[in-house]
């Protein structure tokens, strides 16, 4: 009698093969965490899985793709890096749904069936935001064609500044978005590179004009089925007055015309920003000329962490012809540690994977990107048939070899100044024309009382890219420095040229024309500053000096 019991109670276990499954208590979590964000209204998903006749109508379906692992779609290899918000089912959780399949999927009670809850993606999980902002203009994605990058430009209207500790992208219809980036453009001139006012521009890699001193550390990003992150207090990032947001849209033409128009939800803290990370960026694009029918194309990058660090999150990149994506440290004393690997690549479901726990990595870390390409027929992802040579560039029909990192230095206030300067001389080091780095670096070493190094540096900034009038604004301060004040005001000369609105420059130059007695025309610029800034004491004063030193000619 008691043999029989206990066969019994290992048929009824949730464990046993022949246990009663229900779609109430045992299916409906696991489709709320790994399907629902997807698989509802307005997201990328073709169909919803919300309720119990939703899920027992693609009953079958849901089995099949569970069992091979091709949904949920995650990509990082499990162990390779431990993730927060992993959406990987297990094989226990494989099996259940198996199992409820097999019994004809039964519903259970009829309470609490619902598999929706309120979602991050919806905007309803969280607090309603504090600020949306509209695209002023809806974009036309042709019927057919290329993919294609478009710039929506949004400017903030906030009285202070405000710290943000969480964005909810809304591209419009996810059918045909890709992916999207938000940028920060603190120079406020993105809105100038427009087709129209409002209407946006094309474009993957933007000029956006920003302050050295000011680089990013967030990741700003969203794909398909991502919830809105929100971070730590500490981390919030900041967003002043007259800032403008651009958004860089990955669009894909889907059959037939359509009009995409993005919003953006704000959520702010008072809580202001005392932890600084700086996305670090591994590429390697120059190295990828990839011949028609090679199956295996490696492509690597280094660099060597000069502090001790924790990292926070990463993001692989690549485009279709990627296949095998590793990251990973290499310790001072030879031990690896992962940070990433990503056996079969897709780029449909490319993400900002956060870190359980930061990953500590101590001074003198190496962190290397291995990745490997394949171009050949067999890549059923190969976008060109027959395969031909793909080189590096910015259509999702060339290729890209991407790894960024969100890093934070270890040690008290901001450190992003000292590991950029690590990150602009690696960058030099394989790329010499490399505008940003050059001019970042001048802009370290005017900041380091290297007046002498900076204009060299960015010197050789301007010689890349004349017309970037942040660059030749920083080389008029070093020169001024030097003491070569002729040649530092034709390079604020040539700033505000480009740029007429640049009121760091014309103050600079204001600056310049009283050190070479040229009073006039300082009088003149200082009026143009005192009219656009009517409350900023020093340029009143410094207009007024100018006067009356004018008057005792």
């Amino acid at each position: 009698m008691n043999r029989r019991v206990a066969g019994i109670l290992i048929l009824c276990s949730p464990l046993g093969r022949a246990a009663q499954l229900t779609f109430t208590h045992d299916i409906a979590p696991i489709v709320a965490r790994n399907c629902d964000p997807c698989h509802r209204a307005g997201e990328a998903a073709p169909f919803p899985l919300l309720t119990y006749e939703d899920v027992k109508k693609r009953a079958p379906q849901i089995a099949a793709v569970t069992r091979s692992r091709y949904m949920p779609p995650w990509l990082p290899e499990h162990g390779f890096g431990d993730f927060a918000d992993e959406r990987r089912l297990s094989a226990d959780q494989i099996r259940v749904i198996q199992d409820w399949v097999a019994q004809g999927a039964p519903e259970g009670p009829a309470e609490g069936a619902s598999v929706s809850a309120p979602s991050a993606a919806d905007g309803q999980a969280m607090v309603p935001p504090n600020l949306v902002l509209e695209a002023q203009s809806s974009f036309t994605v042709p019927a057919s064609g290329p993919d294609v990058y478009w710039n929506f430009v949004f400017r903030p209207d906030i009285g202070k500044t405000r710290y943000v500790k969480s964005i909810d992208i809304r591209p419009g219809d996810r059918r045909l978005v890709h992916h999207a980036n938000l940028l920060v453009d603190r120079m406020a001139m993105a809105h100038l590179q427009e087709t129209a006012p409002g209407q946006g521009f094309p474009g993957m890699d933007l000029a956006i004009m920003r302050s050295p001193f000011d680089p990013d550390g967030d990741f700003l990003f969203w794909k398909p089925g991502a919830a809105p992150h929100v971070e730590p207090d500490g981390f919030a990032w900041r967003l002043d007055p007259g800032n403008e947001l651009v958004l860089n849209v990955h669009l894909h033409p889907i059959g037939k015309a359509e009009e995409v128009r993005p919003s953006i939800a704000l959520y702010f803290t008072d809580k202001p920003q005392t932890r600084f990370p700086l996305l670090v960026q591994l590429e390697n694009d120059n190295a990828l000329n990839i011949p028609a029918g090679v199956r295996d194309f490696p492509v690597s990058d280094d660099f060597r962490l000069p502090m001790d660090a924790d990292i926070l999150a990463v993001y692989p990149h690549a485009h279709y012809l990627g296949k095998l994506l590793e990251a990973y440290a290499t310790l001072p004393g030879g031990a690896r540690k992962w940070l990433v690997r990503i056996p079969d690549w897709d780029p449909n479901w490319q993400a900002v994977y956060y870190y359980r726990e930061p990953v500590f990595l101590p001074k003198g870390s190496v962190i290397s990107m291995r990745y490997h390409y394949d171009n050949s027929a067999a890549n059923v992802r190969n976008p060109n048939h027959p395969p031909r040579r793909v080189k590096g560039g910015d259509q999702a029909t060339d290729e890209m070899a991407h790894l960024w990192l969100q890093v934070l230095p270890r040690g008290a206030g901001d450190r992003r100044r000292e590991l950029q300067e690590a990150v602009m001389q690696h960058r030099l080091a394989t790329s010499p024309d490399d505008f940003v780095a050059r001019m970042n670096l001048g802009a370290v070493m005017l900041s380091r009382l290297n007046p002498q190094g900076a204009v060299s540096m960015l010197q050789a900034a301007v010689r890349i890219d004349p017309n970037r009038p942040e660059a030749r604004n920083m080389l008029g301060l070093a020169l001024s420095q030097t003491g070569r004040t002729l040649e530092a005001a034709a390079e604020f000369v040539a700033a505000l040229k480009a740029r007429p609105d640049f009121l760091s420059a014309r103050f600079n130059l204001a600056a310049v024309e009283l050190k070479m007695g040229a009073l006039d025309d300082a009088i003149a610029n200082l009026e143009i500053l005192a009219k656009a800034e009517p409350d900023n004491e020093t340029i009143r004063q410094r207009l007024a000096d100018a006067v009356a030193a004018r008057a005792k000619r």
